[in-house]
């Protein structure tokens, strides 16, 4: 296991964007079919699945679940998750266009003083990944405190993860899904301050820049 300390360069521009950190209420939000189809990224690599876990740095609880899928394009299932970016459309807790730097943006939006990230991850074949994508998206909205609910409950039940069982614990789906044969983890921490909403702004004024542009071009 390897642990990872990162600190993300923060752009002195900033622009508003509201953003409250905590689980959001279950209402539904749906993307324009333009800005998704817009956003949509390819990764490289094989089909791949990454369970993404924030552990408390105090007494070692769960804060929080997300799903990252790496299959015909790259989707975040973010259920009840709190991180909002104008380059990512959202459609119900399912987030596209996680391009490289987004999904920094999101580790680092996370990883912070208070909690760091488990990043497991484990390669799947292109069958598993386009049933993963289309569990999630039509899981529909989250409520409040069922992120993990959300995340154990499309997992076990699709080819390969039926294994795991549905539960509301973050720590038991983490620990659940490190026993699928392959798994690789790794840790993200970080020291920046529990508040995220001057960091929500500098992200989204980063990814109105030239030079991320640019970035994603290369």
């Amino acid at each position: 296991m390897r642990a990872v300390f990162r600190r993300m360069i923060r752009p002195l521009a900033a622009i508003g964007l509201v953003a409250v950190l905590g689980a959001c209420a279950a209402e539904p939000v749906w993307a324009p079919d333009e800005a998704v189809s817009q956003a949509r990224y390819v990764p490289d690599g094989p089909a791949r699945v990454t369970l993404l876990t924030m552990i408390s740095n105090r007494n070692g609880s769960g804060g929080h679940s997300a799903l990252l899928i790496d299959g015909p394009e790259r989707v975040l299932f973010d259920p009840a998750g709190s991180w909002r970016h104008p380059l990512a459309p959202e459609r119900n807790d399912v987030i596209y266009g996680m391009t490289p730097t987004l999904y920094g943006f999101y580790i680092d939006y996370h990883a912070r003083e208070t909690y760091h990230v488990v990043v497991q991850e484990v390669d799947i074949t292109p069958g598993q990944a386009v049933a993963l994508i289309e569990a999630v998206e039509a899981y529909g909205p989250v409520p409040s405190a069922q992120c993990s609910a959300a995340v154990s409950s499309v997992l076990m039940r699709t080819p390969g993860f039926q294994s795991m069982s549905r539960n509301l614990f973050p720590t038991r789906t983490m620990q659940q899904f490190s026993q699928i044969p392959g798994v690789r983890e790794s840790r993200v921490y970080d020291d920046d301050s529990d508040d995220n909403y001057e960091l929500l702004n500098a992200q989204a004024a980063a990814a109105a820049s030239r030079e991320l542009a640019q970035a994603e071009a290369n």
